[in-house]
């Protein structure tokens, strides 16, 4: 007869929040749990060189996800997701940003997702910080995540800096401290010029605990329920699928793709749905899958004059240099500076953020530059469109149907033509004026005032994710939400969710930080503990305020 086996807990995906999670939870060595990882161990050589990151998409560490066609762009779209111990923590542009605090108070006031408002957050962002330059209030230099000034910046990046801020935008050091809006360069989760990810912030110092169990190439199948209550996992594992089974509950950290597909598949979702594509329904729940949204991004690519670019840059002596020494221009993760501003009047906060690449950056980055190139993009990051996640296959290993409805909501479609227009006022003011030479995609079909058409023409052509999809299992406390603010599942009882598709609505910037504060400030959640910085009442205390002004 086989033994039951059995842990306190099931993590189940090992990537930004998950990690975390998992690492988090074992530093009570009374707690067994068990991490369950579809991919590998994170061991590519592109994944510690900064700027190599694009050499990841499309090959075995990559889900290598496609949504269906979306109505607005003719086509489809590639989503790029990693498939390994840290998630897309080991394969994004390392970006650091926490989004603004309206975010975090919009969840909280409008959303129903009591104790995440921005005073509730932030010290779990500080908890797990180790900035190498900023520090309080807004920042903590003492956590596993380190955050650090990239170690190059090209003169490009630089140029547009000083052009954002010659055409009217403030000068930004720190886009997560008191103000989100303006022009700079962006910190990034490196340690000394290579990529810091969760598996090596949290997992690597946890990882000789007899407490933690991570097994890797598992691939989930379902959560087992008995009784409305989460007992197990089943997954696939080696060339059979096996159960292992939760004493106190089961963790999903899969993200907005892979954890509403789970659910799905254990029949929690729309009833309807899930009966036609043969799953017994055991919780009729129409919200899971629904909400699906992204920031959108629309590569404006710029030839260039009297200068270099990243991709020339990008030999083998550089890229040894970069993995040895962690040195020389591929320690750039690539979007090096951009800003964040508003495109109206009235707005909260900004709508718009820009991403700078020294190098032709466009389609994902999967075609190889044969010139010198500056690439801007502006991104969308105040999202009204939203899209959904159906199961395709009661099969785990078919991809879901993804849609996320870029461009659907017309605001969506106005703010991005907005952000062009801004951005090429930028480019042909101050010093980067004189570095750049003229467009450099056959797209952009324009002299130096293109017409709504024109850009909208860019927009449809061009458009691409920038790799934040949410809001799948959005958190809150009515029937659009999947699971309360203790990111409990509503309806199911010892089953929660702890990754970015519980963001009722994105935050403004790129989504690694915040999802990585979720992961902290989940495992409080689990364990009971009264939250960080909060009084023995709930109040938050000795927090700091951004300003919205």
């Amino acid at each position: 007869m086989s033994v039951r086996e059995s842990f306190d807990y099931v993590v189940v995906g090992a990537g930004s929040a998950g990690a975390v999670l998992a690492a988090r939870l074992t530093e009570d060595p009374t707690t067994t749990v068990l991490l369950l990882e579809a991919g590998g161990p994170a061991e590519s050589d592109h994944i510690s060189v900064p700027a190599a990151f694009p050499n990841l998409f499309k090959t075995r560490w990559d889900w290598n996800y496609q949504t269906t066609e979306q109505k607005q762009l003719g086509r489809r779209a590639y989503w790029p997701r990693m498939k390994a111990l840290g998630g897309c923590s080991s394969m994004n542009a390392m970006i650091y940003i926490r989004g603004n605090a309206a975010d975090y108070d919009t969840w909280r006031d409008d959303h129903g997702a009591h104790g995440w408002g921005y005073d509730d957050v932030l010290p779990y962002f500080r908890r797990a910080e180790a900035n190498s330059r900023h520090g309080g209030p807004f920042h903590g230099q003492d956590g596993p995540l380190h955050v650090e000034d990239r170690r190059y910046t090209h003169e490009l990046t630089e140029a547009w800096v000083e052009s954002a801020v010659v055409s009217g935008m403030a000068r930004n050091d720190d886009f997560n401290g008191a103000s989100q809006e303006g022009a700079g360069l962006y910190q990034v989760t490196c340690h000394q010029g290579r990529r810091w990810s969760t598996a090596r912030a949290y997992l690597d110092p946890a990882a000789d605990r007899p407490n933690l169990t991570v097994r890797t190439g598992a691939l989930a199948e379902k959560v087992v329920v008995e009784g409305g209550r989460a007992v197990g996992v089943q997954y696939q594992h080696g060339r059979g699928s096996r159960t292992t089974y939760a004493a106190a509950e089961v963790l999903l950290c899969g993200g907005a793709v892979n954890s509403p597909q789970l659910l799905m598949l254990s029949g929690i979702g729309p009833g309807e749905h899930l009966r036609e594509v043969g799953v017994e329904v055991v919780l009729d729940q129409p919200a899971v899958g629904a909400n699906l949204h992204d920031h959108p991004a629309l590569p404006l690519v710029f030839e260039t004059r009297g200068t270099t670019d990243l991709a020339e840059l990008n030999t083998l002596g550089t890229f040894a240099r970069a993995k040895l020494m962690g040195r020389g221009p591929l320690t750039s993760n690539v979007g090096e500076g951009g800003g964040f501003w508003r495109t109206r009047e009235g707005l909260r906060a900004p709508d718009l953020q820009a991403h700078v690449a020294p190098s032709g950056f466009w389609d994902n980055g999967l075609h190889e530059p044969t010139s010198r190139k500056v690439t801007v993009a502006p991104t969308l990051v105040h999202v009204a469109s939203r899209g959904s996640l159906r199961l395709r296959s009661a099969d785990p290993r078919w991809h879901p149907d993804i849609d996320p409805g870029y461009y659907d909501d017309q605001a969506d479609l106005d703010a991005m033509t907005a952000g062009v227009r801004r951005m090429l006022d930028v480019v042909a003011t101050g010093p980067l004026a004189e570095l750049v030479a003229g467009p450099g995609l056959p797209t952009m079909r324009w002299g130096t005032d293109p017409t709504d058409a024109q850009i909208e023409e860019h927009l449809r052509a061009e458009t691409q994710t920038l790799y934040h999809p949410v809001g799948t299992c959005a958190m809150g406390d009515d029937e659009r939400a999947v699971v309360d603010p203790e990111l409990r599942v509503r309806g199911i009882e010892g089953l929660r969710v702890v990754d970015a598709s519980v963001m009722p609505m994105v935050t403004r910037g790129n989504t690694n930080a915040p999802t990585i504060m979720i992961g902290e400030k989940a495992a409080d959640l689990v364990r009971g503990r009264v939250p960080v910085g909060a009084t023995s009442t709930g109040s938050p205390v000795g927090t700091a305020r951004k300003d919205h002004r």
